[in-house]
């Protein structure tokens, strides 16, 4: 069997930036345990799947380790895709996933997601293994769903900040992310998943769907400008549309070719 698959680096406008993710579109479902050791042997944070379903996609997300709720590189960069390979006359996508109904718009030179909004709320005290994992402890901690967002002054303590791993390891499910107001933009962040196999995410468009509700109310901007300061640094535009969020970025294709199964 041969499956075709790409590499797309997402929330950047050239290659080597951004967060890399492995789409595989697929004409037909594969089963759990081949799309588990595919993104395994991939090594990417995230590899997704899509595969038609009556008049809409079903969209699927794999860690190095299991799959996941909700992706927001990968959806970017599986849109980028089916609108650039595998039907460049279309200007959206639909795709349904384990968090409701996503749909990706084409905007000029960038990709719009329309993404749930996840507003977090105030961690009144900070679990040992988080305050262990971070050698620099923030100011206030939040909390969403099965991630916890540490706060911080500003973007230098972000970047200085060195995360043990293996003691945020044992927060599983959850993972960290960081974020303080920026020098050049109205925020960044970092984010670590080492229980998922992910030591530090490159950029991470799911966390924007409460980092961009906290962010919001804080600056008192419905529209945001941010960055992810990891090593190879992305940049995101978001923008508060009531219950939703919309994150937009660009992408860049790596890779193209096939696996042999």
């Amino acid at each position: 069997m041969k499956l075709p698959i790409y590499q797309v680096d997402a929330f950047t406008s050239e290659v080597f930036g951004g967060n890399p993710a492995a789409v595989c579109p697929l004409e037909e479902w594969i089963d759990d345990a081949k799309m588990q050791a595919i993104a395994a042997e991939n090594s990417l944070s995230e590899t997704a799947f899509f595969a038609k379903e009556g008049d809409h996609y079903k969209l699927r997300w794999f860690t190095p380790a299991c799959e996941v709720n909700l992706c927001g590189h990968a959806t970017l960069a599986s849109a980028f895709i089916y609108m650039n390979k595998l039907e460049p006359a279309q200007r959206s996508i639909q795709f349904e996933t384990r968090s409701g109904r996503l749909v990706v718009r084409r905007e000029g030179e960038l990709l719009a997601m329309d993404l749930p909004a996840l507003p977090p709320w105030n961690v009144p005290a900070i679990p040992a293994d988080l305050r262990n994992g971070l050698d620099l402890a923030p100011k206030a901690l939040l909390q969403v769903q099965d991630n916890y967002f540490a706060i911080y002054q500003n973007e230098e303590e972000i970047l200085r900040v060195k995360p043990n791993s293996a003691m945020l390891g044992k927060l599983h499910p959850f993972g960290v992310c960081i974020t303080a107001p920026g020098n050049h933009s109205d925020f960044v962040s970092r984010y670590f998943a080492p229980s998922y196999g992910i030591q530090e995410d490159p950029v991470t468009g799911s966390t924007h769907c409460s980092l961009t509700p906290y962010w919001s109310q804080r600056l008192n901007k419905q529209k945001l400008h941010a960055f992810q300061v990891s090593a190879r640094r992305g940049e995101l535009w978001c923008e508060m549309a009531g219950d939703r969020v919309i994150v937009r970025g660009k992408a860049a294709l790596y890779l193209e070719g096939s696996i042999l199964l």
